[in-house]
């Protein structure tokens, strides 16, 4: 039973790592941003100090993350300042809509 739930935990793990690359990469394309995807950190924040980011940034991405995974984010959700929150967050929520 142990080693059930280590192998739905490695493989969770696995598909956050590369959640989490894709959407570094999807943002720093989106947004232009002068940061290369493998340079953002997981916990840094996206709003203010971390990426620097302002609510039609989270709007722009919200949208990508809609186009990419097929995964609707409302405007008016009170769930989308822990979602995006940072980018691993963010990917955190893409692994589990997707489930």
């Amino acid at each position: 039973m142990a080693e059930n739930a280590s192998t739905v935990a490695s493989a969770f793990d696995q598909e956050l790592e590369q959640v989490r690359g894709e959407l570094a990469r999807l943002i720093t394309e989106a947004l232009n941003l002068e940061v290369a995807p493998q340079d953002i950190r997981p916990d840094a924040p996206l709003y203010g100090d971390g990426l620097g980011l302002d609510s039609i940034d989270i709007l722009e991405i919200a949208l990508v993350v809609a186009r990419h995974y097929g995964i609707q984010l409302k405007a008016d959700s009170d769930e989308n300042h822990r979602i995006f929150r940072s980018l691993d967050s963010l990917a955190r929520y893409v692994v589990q809509a997707r489930a």
